[in-house]
């Protein structure tokens, strides 16, 4: 069984050896588009007659798409889906057609846990540009502050304790099963309070922190964002740093999204310009876990 047509409608990050592979899968050859499409009527043209497309997070694919391209039945997300609602697909559009769509998840974790506690490292010896109290300091003992406990969120936690760091956590469904003596559940203003250091890891553009919770966050703190587009409103973000020079604000590319410039420009914010998560390995991940999609689609229709 094969797709008649398979297009990469954007620049989806997949490597050489499963581009190959995905020629075995495809009647007609493969289309690959290696950039971004701009508007809705080119991602259609590019769509055109393929009945399965890979997209990456950066291209909305809404339901006016959907609905246009008739020989759809496979959309493969090559980027992470948690849930529908921060989906760059209309899932429910889809689905009401029958169209397949599927993401994947857990493949850039471990490149990301290198960045942020590399960027705290940095930051608390002052071995960059910028030194977070006036003598270099280590983590151990300081506190963090975790919002969002998912895979890559418990994964900061036991980083994080085996720096001897202390770890608190906030997430909307407590997680019971996973507190002990070493992480312990705040609710968000108590952990904003008293936390050294804040790290957010919610769905894409979830946005839980605004200016009354940045009034009462812990001065000379920390705040660490990885995830897609920020998960704080902007302006009040500008604000605190603003207002508190001491405090710092750190982000890869992924994570400041479309505000880089604006907050590159403030002297207390370390800004990537690199994906944290998107390393080389990373990308073998993504491929491999994009194929499967593929490959078990496949054998059950």
């Amino acid at each position: 069984m094969k797709f008649d047509k398979i297009t990469i409608i954007d620049k989806c990050g997949l490597t050489d050896p499963v581009l190959e592979k995905l020629t075995n899968l495809s009647t007609k050859p493969v289309e690959i588009f290696d950039d971004f499409p701009k508007t809705a009527e080119e991602i259609i043209k590019r769509i055109g007659d393929a009945d399965c497309i890979l997209v990456s997070w950066q291209t909305i694919v809404g339901a006016d798409i959907i609905k246009a391209s008739k020989s759809l039945k496979f959309i493969g997300m090559c980027c992470s889906l948690y849930d529908e609602k921060s989906a760059n697909v209309d899932i429910e559009t889809a689905r009401g057609l029958g169209i397949d769509v599927k993401g994947v998840k857990d493949y850039g974790d471990d490149g990301t846990i290198e960045f942020i506690f590399a960027e705290l490292i940095y930051l608390f010896k002052g071995l960059g540009k910028h030194k977070w109290r006036d003598e270099q300091t280590e983590l151990k003992n300081k506190s963090i502050g975790i919002i969002g406990l998912g895979t890559l969120g418990q994964m900061v936690a036991k980083t994080a304790l085996h720096f001897g760091m202390q770890a608190f956590y906030f997430s909307r469904t407590r997680k019971h099963q996973l507190e002990d003596e070493n992480l312990k559940y705040l609710p968000l203003e108590d952990l904003l309070k008293t936390c050294d250091v804040v790290t957010t890891h919610l769905p894409k553009h979830t946005v839980l922190i605004s200016a009354p919770e940045f009034k009462i966050k812990k001065r000379n703190s920390v705040l660490v964002s990885t995830s897609i587009g920020l998960n704080c409103d902007k302006d009040a973000l500008v604000n605190w740093l603003t207002e508190d020079k001491t405090s710092y604000a750190i982000f890869d590319s992924v994570g400041a999204g479309i505000h880089g410039d604006e907050l590159r420009k403030l002297d207390n914010v370390i800004l990537s310009d690199q994906s944290a998560g998107f390393t080389t390995e990373a990308k073998e991940r993504l491929s491999e876990k994009v194929l499967n999609n593929l490959t078990n689609f496949l054998m059950k229709n």
